[in-house]
């Protein structure tokens, strides 16, 4: 095991911020993705289940309409993947992507107690989960990745200021 580590300690691949350099990017690939899908009406209608249930998301659909609340998903996503994307270069612009993108995971988390069918009974209910919450649960790590990029973007930021 000495062996592996001390190669990958000569790659240089633990250098140079790789590991926070990686995880904004696939912050950014996962909320252009997921934002593309909110315009269509299959991926809106298959996620109704989820949003009447959130107890942060629940009012969009009576407020906004099906349609609207895809709309403001969608532009969600896509501004929260935008300022996260930004961040490589303003760190104060990938912060604020990152807090709205801690919003967005709190919203959809929140949602697993609530939902129907997140619960398989033929294998005894909770804590087997069903697929309604594994898609739900990758949203955990998510929500981590984002705090995570909201500390070092912040901790970027007051360094450079610190720095003048």
């Amino acid at each position: 095991m000495n062996l592996i580590i001390d190669k990958l300690d000569r790659s240089g691949l633990l250098r140079h911020d790789l590991d926070y350099h990686l995880l904004r990017a696939a912050m950014v690939v996962i909320f252009a993705w997921f934002g593309y899908d909110k315009w269509f009406q299959a991926e809106i209608q298959g996620l109704l289940p989820i949003i009447t249930h959130g107890p942060f998301i629940f009012w969009t659909i009576p407020v906004l309409g099906i349609k609207g609340t895809s709309i403001f998903l969608g532009t969600s996503e896509w501004t929260f993947g935008t300022l996260i994307l930004l961040g490589f270069w303003n760190k104060k612009l990938g912060a604020l992507g990152a807090l709205g993108s801690i919003f967005t995971f709190i919203a959809t988390v929140t949602v697993i107690p609530f939902v129907p069918g997140a619960w398989d009974p033929n294998a005894g209910g909770f804590p087997a989960m069903t697929m309604v919450t594994a898609f739900l649960l990758k949203d955990l790590v998510l929500l981590v990745v984002s705090v995570y990029l909201l500390k070092q973007d912040v901790q970027r930021v007051i360094e450079a200021r610190k720095s003048r």
